[in-house]
């Protein structure tokens, strides 16, 4: 069956929330929230949106990779947080980029890059277009004549496979499932799985440093990198495959997470995996909420490394996994390609008895499956609610185990008043998505009724007093969804100054003509010289 990518919102049209499904969605808001305004809206046709005409001409050479048609532009031009998904149902075009640019290879990238700075055209380096921190758009920043958005999706191919040192070199472009579908016949796996997965490809998790599927140990996608090479405006820059290197600064760690503001990332090297033949998994209930956080805390510091260890407070637990716990759920799972791992889940069990925990009766409806269920349908459902009035979004940080109890606090106090501020009464989740032994990744979910076409300013106002909490409290503004434009005035709050400096000069050498991803990270150090 054919699927055909939503412009306006998450994923594809075909699995949008509709009929049934929508209308006990809406009924289960009503009833929490008995006094919203549930009417639906749709998004408006492509047509109605004005997009203007493109303000460049690509040279003759290029001409051939460059689309630009309106649905292309306006589907590139945001990513899919909830502000972007409700101001395309609003018909709010904004800033488009000017062309949609594919290189068929690296040489190609090498070219638009040459193009670019000489005709000082800004360039939005642009993988699934998942991003959720206004990472992809093309927001004023800078005198430029005209944005490329830079598509890799036709950079798709896995071109080597070395099974000795388990190890794959992959081009930037390649999409999730199809990266998987080429290593399964291998046996192999990159065992990286973000919420996006789907809709995302290798490149965008490296620039974003993505968080993926491991709970613990292999978190973040920096941990299964071998090595990277990246098209900058004045060369190629590739590093050197090994296992581990003390030789300097990490060139790898220079451009994971640089958000394509300093190079574009074509291809990896990337540590692999066997697939995983033992599975063992139990979801643990807690009366206290203070309890089910003390024996996570344990478990991360155990050594036992579960591959899965998400607590869901009780808020959440209710709303995404159907639980009514006093004090909250631990969804815990355990993984191995090589031995069984029944005997690393009853010592996880023991840990949790010793706090109150107890594992829900296998007869029950399972808090594990149900959540999982739900995580995979949670951004077609926000964008079914943002169509109706309702503000869902959510946003994360992570922080040391002593900090976590009042940082906690704090946020869910500034959260729920900032909701009062704006008249809009909801909820507040909090579950962990990676823990570490030295402190959780919370991530927090806001439910509430907003008034519609105001909807973006008051999710603005939430994320604004949620975000200087983060900050005063000294915890990341962000664990894995990036820093984007969304982020930045946070971001320059928490960098310290003297790698301010260093990354702004770093910006300058490599990207001299300030083209790449005007606005993200950091500003240029000089006026821009088209």
């Amino acid at each position: 069956m054919t699927r055909t990518r939503s412009w306006w919102g998450w994923g594809n049209l075909e699995d949008a929330v509709t009929g049934a499904e929508r209308a006990a969605l809406i009924s289960r808001v009503a009833a929490l929230l008995p006094g919203a305004d549930l009417a639906g809206h749709e998004p408006p046709p492509i047509g109605d949106l004005g997009v203007p005409s493109p303000r460049i001409v690509p040279p003759p050479s290029l001409a051939a990779l460059c689309s630009d048609d309106p649905a292309d532009r306006a589907g590139h031009a945001r990513g899919k947080a909830f502000r972007d998904v409700v101001r395309n149902l609003l018909g709010e075009k904004g800033e488009v980029p000017d062309l949609v640019v594919r290189p068929r290879g690296e040489r190609d990238v090498v070219d638009v890059l040459d193009w670019c700075t000489g005709a000082g055209v800004a360039v939005i380096p642009y993988g699934g277009g998942s991003s959720v921190v206004g990472g992809v758009e093309p927001r004023p920043n800078g005198d430029h004549p005209g944005v490329v958005s830079l598509d890799l999706g036709r950079l798709a191919d896995v071109i080597e496979l070395d099974t000795t040192s388990r190890a794959a070199r992959v081009q930037a472009g390649v999409y999730g499932p199809a990266l998987e579908d080429r290593l399964r016949p291998h046996g192999l796996t990159l065992r990286h799985f973000p919420q996006s997965f789907e809709f995302s490809t290798l490149g965008g998790w490296l620039a974003t440093r993505a968080g993926g599927h491991y709970a613990t140990v292999l978190t973040h996608i920096d941990d299964l990198v071998e090595s990277l090479r990246v098209v900058t405006p004045v060369g190629v820059s590739e590093s050197r495959r090994l296992p581990g290197s003390g030789a300097g600064p990490s060139p790898d760690r220079l451009f994971l997470g640089s958000e394509g503001t300093l190079g574009v990332i074509t291809e990896a090297w990337m540590r692999l995996q066997e697939r995983p033949r033992w599975r063992a998994g139990a979801s643990i209930l807690f009366a206290r909420y203070d309890d089910a956080v003390t024996a996570t805390r344990a478990l991360a510091q155990s050594g036992l490394n579960p591959a899965n260890c998400r607590l869901l407070d009780p808020m959440e637990a209710l709303l995404n996994a159907g639980t009514d716990s006093s004090g909250g759920v631990l969804v815990l799972g355990f993984e191995s390609a090589d031995h069984p791992v029944d005997t690393a889940l009853a010592r996880a069990l023991e840990l949790c008895g010793d706090h109150g925990g107890r594992p829900q009766p296998r007869s029950a409806r399972n808090a594990s499956d149900t959540w999982r269920a739900a995580f995979l349908r949670m951004p077609y459902q926000r964008d079914a609610l943002a169509a109706h009035g309702m503000i869902v979004e959510t946003f994360e940080t992570a922080c040391t185990w002593d900090a976590f109890q009042a940082l906690r606090e704090d946020v869910l106090s500034a959260a729920r008043e900032a909701m009062r501020t704006v008249g809009a009464e909801g909820v507040v989740t909090c579950r962990f998505t990676h823990v570490y032994p030295d402190g959780p990744a919370p991530y927090f979910g806001v439910y509430a009724a907003g008034r519609w076409g105001s909807t973006v300013a008051q999710w603005d106002e939430i994320k604004t007093a949620v975000s200087d909490v983060l900050a005063a409290r000294e915890a990341t503004i962000t664990h894995h969804h990036a820093v984007g434009r969304d982020h930045r005035p946070w971001y320059d709050r928490q960098r310290p100054d003297p790698f301010a400096a260093a990354l702004q000069a770093v910006k300058s050498t490599l990207d001299p003509s300030a083209i790449l991803n005007p606005g993200v990270l950091i500003d240029p150090a000089e006026p821009i010289q088209p």
